[in-house]
């Protein structure tokens, strides 16, 4: 079995720091196998704020794989923005900004969903889509194949679809036929785990999970308290539990869980 720890939004720099404290200590009780953090590390792309995130991960477990988020831009330096735009996030988090990790069990791809022409939204390219693919192709049906972007590749019903990240139509379909199990993603500061068959129509009726973690530590929750996710994975099994913290002082409690199996279709709601 492998347990996956799923963050999002740390948002340093409009962070509760009681809750990252409680984060912190829920996420090291649990002894993930592998902690994702799926993107917006920062309030404003600051060096202070950089350095704050990655204080907060040393005291998390290893490995780690994160991805950046539109957050991690500089706003409001546009030199910076459009010169090096990511030089601060690869100078204190990490240099790889399509990292990945592989066990007999589990092969964990992310993707570097932001781009300096935009302020909110995010996209994906072809090329990116083309390595993601060879990377999924060498793992075998019993393997959970997780793909980690920052913009989701839904949204649930009702929320503003201009979230989503862009080509999405052209990509998931592609991902999805290497095999890609589970869609990890952050963004809207909400929770949310959705089939990929409701808005991706596939030939084989393929359907994958996107599951949203909502923010971890912002105080700029949106309707729900801090939260985060984690995965267990014991083939066909994909146990999803949901921890949410609605008093900083008494940190995070198991509020849901979703259990899915897999089939020749994708995954399937127990």
């Amino acid at each position: 079995m492998r347990k996956i720890v799923h963050i999002s939004d740390l948002h340093f720099g409009a962070a509760d720091a009681v809750v990252a404290e409680r984060l912190a200590e829920s996420i090291n009780e649990n002894a993930p196998d592998l902690v994702i953090v799926s993107g917006d590390l920062t309030q404003r792309a600051k060096t202070a704020e950089f350095k704050a995130a990655r204080a907060f991960l040393d005291l998390l477990p290893q490995p780690q794989l994160v991805v950046p988020g539109n957050h991690d831009v500089p706003l409001y330096n546009v030199y910076d923005r459009f010169t090096h735009p990511l030089e601060k996030y690869t100078a204190n988090i990490t240099a790889g900004l399509e990292p990945f990790i592989s066990d007999g069990e589990i092969a964990v791809a992310g993707i570097n969903t932001t781009r300096s022409m935009t302020i909110k939204g995010g996209r994906i390219n072809p090329e990116q889509v083309a390595r993601l693919r060879a990377k999924m192709a060498n793992f075998g049906e019993g393997v959970l194949k997780v793909v980690v972007t920052h913009h989701p590749f839904d949204v649930p019903e009702g929320e503003d679809e201009s979230d989503i990240v862009g080509r999405a139509d052209e990509a998931l379909p592609l991902i999805a036929r290497s095999g890609a199990d589970v869609f990890l993603a952050g963004h809207l500061h909400k929770s949310h785990i959705g089939h990929s068959a409701r808005r991706y129509k596939m030939d084989d009726g393929y359907s994958a999970l996107i599951i949203q973690a909502g923010t971890a530590t912002s105080v700029r929750e949106r309707g729900e308290d801090n939260a985060f996710n984690i995965l267990e994975f014991d083939h066909p099994l994909l146990t999803v539990h949901r921890y949410l913290c609605t008093i900083s002082s008494e940190g995070f409690k198991l509020a849901a869980t979703e259990q899915f199996t897999h089939t020749t279709k994708g995954w399937s709601r127990m």
